[in-house]
C-alpha cells in the first residue's frame, strides 16, 4: 500500500440566504492528499445538525463525489462529541409557525439518503456522543470507527417523537427483534456493543484514534480493502460484558414480537418478575415513561421499514415527521422537547396519555402519502437517476414560499 503526503487545503461554498445565519463555520473540510475530511464544527453545542449543517455537508458530499481526484471521505466531530442529532430548539421555538423547519427538515433527509448510497468510500471516526440523528451519520458509513467512549441511542420516543433519518431502515435490519427494543426503549450502547450490535463496522481504542486518522489520510487511493486494512492495523477485537443487553437477546426477540405496543409492555412487564431479569425494570420503567404516540408510530415504522426500500423508509420517514411537527395528531414532540432541553423538567404530560387511547386510524393520517406528490421527499426511486436531484432549492416546498 502506497502512502504519500500532501498539504491539505480547505473548501468553503457560498450558501443560499436562509442557511446563512452564523459566522462561524459548523463544517469544516480539508483536502488532503487523495482523502476528503469534513469535520462537524459545533462543539458547544454537542454538533448539532442544524439546516446550515445538512446543507453543508450535503455540498461537500456531492462535490467530493464527482471528484475524480477525491477518492474517500471521512466524517468525525469536532471536541468531545461526534453528534447530539438534530438542533430541537430550533424546532420548538418554530412551533406556532407552519412548516417553520421544513427546509432543515428536508435537507437533513435529503442528505441522509445521499449518505446510504454514496459513490466512494466514507469513513466515520465516532468518539463521544452519537444519537438520533447524529448516528444516522454513522451507521451508514462504508466504515464506522467507535472507541470506548462512543455511546450511540435512539430516544426519540422519550421525546414523544420516532427514530428518523433511515433509522427505520437500519433498526428493522438488525438481528431478531434488537431493532425494536433500541428504538423503542431508546436504550444505550456503548464502544464495542455498538459494534456487536451492527451499527458500527470496527472498535479503535480512543488513544489510537489520532493514530488512524493520520494513517487514513496518507492512503493515495479509494480502493476498500486498501482502507479496511489499515483499520484493522489499529482496531481490537469485540467481546461485550456478560451484563451487556446485548446477551439479553432471547427475551428481547421473545417480547419484542408482540404484534401491538400493548402486547409488547405486557409480556416485558411479565419476565421482570422472575428471577435474574433486574436489568429490565429501569428499560420498563423508561420505556413507561415514553410518549405513547411516540411508542406505537415507532413500533409500526420499523415494522413497515422490514419490507421497505430505503427510499420508501425515508419517504415515510420524512412525512411522519412533517405531520409531527404540524401537530396532526398530538403535540406530543413539542411536550417532550419542553421537559427534556427547555423547562428540563423532566415531566412532560402527553396527549393521550395511555396506549389505548392511540388508535390505528389516528396513525394512517400521518403515515399516508402526501395528495399532492410533489410535496414527498424528492429522492430517487433509482439511485442512478438523478441522483443529486430533488435538492429543497428546487423543491414545491421551497418554490411555493418564494
Amino acid at each position: 500500500m502506497s502512502m504519500t503526503s500532501v498539504p491539505s487545503t480547505i473548501t468553503r461554498f457560498s450558501m443560499p440566504p436562509e442557511v446563512t445565519k452564523q459566522n462561524r463555520e459548523v463544517v469544516l473540510s480539508e483536502e488532503i492528499g487523495r482523502a476528503r475530511m469534513l469535520t462537524l464544527n459545533r462543539p458547544n453545542h454537542l454538533n448539532y445538525i442544524s439546516g446550515k449543517v445538512a446543507w453543508m455537508l450535503g455540498q461537500y458530499f456531492e462535490k467530493y463525489e464527482k471528484d475524480d481526484n477525491a477518492e474517500f471521505v471521512i466524517l468525525k466531530g469536532a471536541g468531545r462529541t461526534f453528534s447530539a442529532g438534530g438542533d430541537l430548539k430550533i424546532l420548538y421555538h418554530g412551533r406556532n409557525t407552519r412548516d417553520s423547519c421544513l427546509d432543515d427538515v428536508y435537507r437533513v433527509y435529503w442528505l441522509c439518503y445521499h449518505i446510504h448510497t454514496y459513490k466512494k468510500p466514507h469513513i466515520a471516526l465516532v468518539h463521544g456522543m452519537s444519537v438520533g440523528g447524529g448516528a444516522s451519520l454513522m451507521v451508514p458509513m462504508k466504515f464506522s470507527v467507535v472507541t470506548e467512549k462512543a455511546f450511540c441511542s435512539t430516544p426519540e420516543t422519550s421525546l414523544g417523537f420516532h427514530p428518523d433519518c433511515g433509522f427505520s431502515y437500519m433498526l428493522s435490519r438488525l438481528p431478531g427483534r434488537l431493532g425494536e427494543f433500541l428504538g423503542l426503549t431508546g436504550v444505550t450502547l456503548k464502544g464495542k456493543e455498538i459494534v456487536a450490535a451492527g451499527l458500527a463496522t470496527h472498535f479503535v481504542p480512543s488513544q489510537k484514534l489520532f493514530q488512524l486518522e493520520k494513517r487514513l489520510l496518507s492512503i493515495n487511493n479509494g480502493d476498500e480493502d486498501a482502507i479496511r486494512s489499515v483499520i484493522n492495523e489499529f482496531s481490537t477485537n469485540v467481546h461485550i460484558d456478560e451484563r451487556s443487553i446485548l446477551n439479553k437477546l432471547s427475551i428481547i426477540n421473545d417480547c419484542f414480537s408482540g404484534e401491538s405496543m400493548e402486547e409488547i409492555m405486557d409480556s416485558f412487564e411479565a419476565k421482570a418478575d422472575k428471577k435474574g431479569n433486574d436489568w429490565i425494570v429501569p428499560v420498563l420503567k423508561n420505556l413507561k415513561k415514553a410518549s405513547p404516540t411516540g411508542l406505537k408510530i415507532t413500533l409500526r415504522s420499523i415494522r413497515e421499514g422490514r419490507t421497505q426500500t430505503l427510499s420508501e423508509c425515508l419517504r415515510r420517514e420524512f412525512r411522519i415527521t412533517v405531520n409531527t411537527l404540524r401537530s396532526i395528531l398530538s403535540d406530543d414532540f413539542y411536550e417532550g422537547i419542553r421537559a427534556t432541553i427547555i423547562d428540563k423538567d423532566k415531566s412532560p404530560k402527553w396527549n393521550p396519555s395511555t396506549l389505548d387511547k392511540v388508535y390505528d386510524e389516528q396513525l394512517d393520517l400521518i403515515f399516508k402519502p402526501f395528495e399532492e406528490h410533489n410535496l414527498e421527499l424528492q429522492i430517487p426511486i433509482q439511485e442512478d437517476v438523478c441522483r443529486w436531484g430533488g435538492k429543497y432549492e428546487n423543491s414545491s416546498y421551497c418554490l411555493r414560499t418564494n
